[in-house]
């Protein structure tokens, strides 16, 4: 057998594989007796069967199969010796005129090669790693939602300013059906809000979703309607009440403090201010950290400039589905699929020339983290270890939480390594600023 390679150009080459009669004779010789030992023929004993009637009805179809795993076998050993790194898979040159009646043979295969490229993290840009702060507004609106969550709640008749609306904005048209509630504050204008005072369950309120509210993102919350809808929407909305309640204020006193965050954890109301501060600047920085590492891989992407075998993965494109595609259907599909390809390749190597590595200890550090996070929403807030260990041990024992999980940490890892190495502008901002920035406004 001999493989050889002739280089196109620096993204294609292709390799052939030359058999001969020696390289695969043995084998199909030996399948042919396995075949001649079990084979049931009416006029023959089993195992008896002459070679010749054996060779006849099954010969080429075992040839055939027995070349192909011999061709894939040295072909794939080939390409991880050679340490080549191929994008798809090699695609075999057909050829009209092939003769399965010769004793050797020569395949082609064509290859799309990853192109080499350096990647600059501390290049020029205009990035901006932002710090969310919550704000004083921000803090005295978690104080009376919190006052208000754990209050007593109070059933009504009859709406008043300040009570708490439970209902359904519908609008058919816009797909618009959305069950919130509501206060008559909420809204952007006094004369909008006065609208639901005096209403009884039943009762519906139509209202116009221009100025609506003093952000226009709010309808996203509110009536669910898409970023790309919510600016100058214009239409009337119904809201049918379905409820009507008013929550008289848990007192800001010690036995609250214990109910949120545990027993003498926090003694004032400065330092709930603080807790609340410090729990939702966490979260912020979440979100902040995620937005970061979105604008890295799109400035990544952008300037981090290589050529692609664009014909050959087309190609590829067109075989690898259940169905074959057309060169156009391939077309549109490499077209969109470039972007994400690219970043797959940059990611790679960045993961390479970094060495970030997932250890199990990493895998499980980051799981027990995350267990003890959502045990806290529930309440739990001080889970014993051997609690944490047994569900880290019961998510790591599915393959798919395993994998969804790794790609977390591997995200992180990423994250840190741009914190470190990308030269960003630093930006406070307040949370409704940040919104704001997100969405290019």
């Amino acid at each position: 057998m001999n493989i050889t390679r002739e280089q196109v150009d620096a993204l294609n080459a292709v390799v052939t594989v030359a058999i001969t009669k020696e390289d695969y004779k043995p084998k199909v010789d030996k399948v042919l007796q396995d075949y001649r030992k079990n084979a049931s023929i009416p006029g023959f004993r089993k195992g008896a069967v002459p070679m010749s009637l054996i060779q006849k009805q099954y010969g080429k179809a075992i040839l055939v199969d027995e070349v192909n795993k011999l061709l894939q076998s040295s072909l794939n050993d080939y390409l991880v010796e050679e340490k080549l790194d191929i994008l798809g898979n090699p695609l075999p040159k057909l050829t009209e005129d092939f003769n399965w009646d010769a004793d050797d043979y020569a395949f082609e295969f064509e290859l799309g090669l990853a192109p080499e490229f350096k990647i600059d993290l501390a290049a020029k840009n205009k990035l901006v790693k932002y710090i969310i702060k919550a704000d004083d507004v921000m803090l005295e609106e978690q104080l009376e939602r919190i006052q208000k969550q754990y209050g007593k709640l109070v059933s009504k008749e009859k709406s008043e300013e300040g009570d708490d609306i439970r209902g359904t904005f519908t609008n058919e048209e816009k797909g618009i059906n959305n069950t919130v509630t509501i206060t008559p504050s909420i809204f952007k204008t006094k004369t909008v809000g006065k609208k639901f005072i005096g209403k009884k369950v039943g009762d519906v309120v139509t209202v116009s979703t221009k100025n609506l509210f003093d952000d226009d993102h709010k309808l996203m919350d509110y009536l669910k309607v898409s970023h790309d809808d919510v600016h100058g929407l214009e239409v009337d909305v119904d809201f049918t009440i379905e409820e009507i309640n008013t929550s008289e204020k848990a007192e800001l006193n010690q036995e609250l403090f214990d109910k949120l965050f545990g027993e003498g954890v926090v003694t004032s109301v400065e330092q709930l201010k603080e807790k609340i501060k410090e729990d939702a600047e966490q979260q912020f920085a979440t979100q902040a950290d995620q937005k970061f590492l979105n604008d890295v891989t799109e400035f990544l992407i952008e300037n981090t400039k290589f050529d692609l075998p664009a014909e050959f993965l087309k190609k590829w494109i067109q075989t690898v589905g259940e169905n074959p595609l057309t060169a156009e259907q391939a077309e549109e599909e490499y077209a969109k699929s470039e972007k994400g390809l690219r970043y797959q390749l940059i990611e790679g190597k960045v993961i390479t020339e970094n060495n970030l590595q997932i250890t199990f200890d990493d895998l499980k550090a980051y799981t027990s983290d995350v267990i003890k996070k959502q045990m806290a929403q529930f309440g739990q807030m001080n889970p014993t270890d051997a609690d944490v260990d047994n569900i880290v041990s019961r998510v790591l024992s599915n393959k798919d939480e395993v994998k969804r999980l790794s790609e977390q940490v591997m995200s992180e890892k990423m994250l840190n390594l741009f914190k470190e190495n990308v030269k960003a502008k630093e930006k406070e901002v307040t949370y409704q600023d940040f919104i704001k920035e997100m969405y290019g406004e």
